[in-house]
């Protein structure tokens, strides 16, 4: 399994020969859009945590470029199957069986709602199985008690979790987080596209290794294998 960071909360995900990409926010983000053309990104899947800007803005692009099918909450999905889209609709607590492994869609606390104000269902995040690699991918969320859920099914090889405050959690309480889901291995996302969520790379990396934890925060563009 190979995660590339494509800045914010943008993720490509191959596994084996599927391409998958997660809450594309490239185009608007003054970090990411000269570093990654979105007409070279390949998806044969879109997963969205949920309906804010800074997660879908260049879903509808990718998807026209690709023909990939939109996986999200049963609103989400709606809203695109409305446009033309292909789409898998899912909703909390429930699982499926894709080419490239099992998706559950989890828990989160946060917002949902499109640029104009339409209602986005309720936010959520993906436990992903392929390739005998398990992650999961919070989106933006507070810290809850619900993460305990996820390591009583499925032991996390890495979790990909939001640390830059003000919106989501912050680092304490990712840190807590990790904790919960049982895993030491942490890839940070939400953080340094604009001035609410800046942290202190060296400060935030010593604070969870000083907690027997590995947080990783990538270059845009840079990618690790699993």
């Amino acid at each position: 399994m190979k995660i590339t960071f494509y800045g914010h909360s943008s993720l490509g995900l191959k596994i084996e020969d599927i391409n998958i990409i997660v809450d594309p926010f490239i185009t608007g983000n003054d970090k990411a859009k000269d570093k990654v053309d979105i007409k070279d990104v390949k998806a044969d899947y879109i997963l969205l945590t949920h309906a804010h800007r800074d997660h879908i803005l260049d879903v509808e692009a990718i998807a026209r470029n690709t023909e990939a099918v939109i996986v999200s909450n049963f609103e989400i999905a709606s809203h695109y199957e409305a446009k033309g889209f292909e789409v898998h609709p899912m909703n909390h607590g429930g699982s499926w069986e894709f080419e490239f492994g099992k998706v559950k869609y989890v828990n989160a606390i946060h917002t949902s709602s499109f640029p104009d104000g339409a209602y986005g269902g309720q936010p959520g995040g993906f436990v992903i199985e392929g390739e005998h690699k398990n992650i999961y991918i919070a989106g933006d969320t507070a810290l809850t008690f619900d993460m305990k859920l996820i390591p009583m099914r499925i032991k996390l090889d890495l979790a990909v979790l939001p640390i830059g405050d003000n919106f989501t959690m912050g680092i304490e309480d990712a840190i807590i987080a990790a904790n919960f889901i049982e895993c030491d291995k942490i890839l940070g996302c939400h953080y340094d596209t604009f001035g609410y969520i800046e942290i202190d790379h060296e400060e935030a990396k010593r604070k969870f290794y000083e907690k027997g934890k590995d947080l990783m925060l990538l270059e845009i563009g840079e990618s690790i294998e699993l």
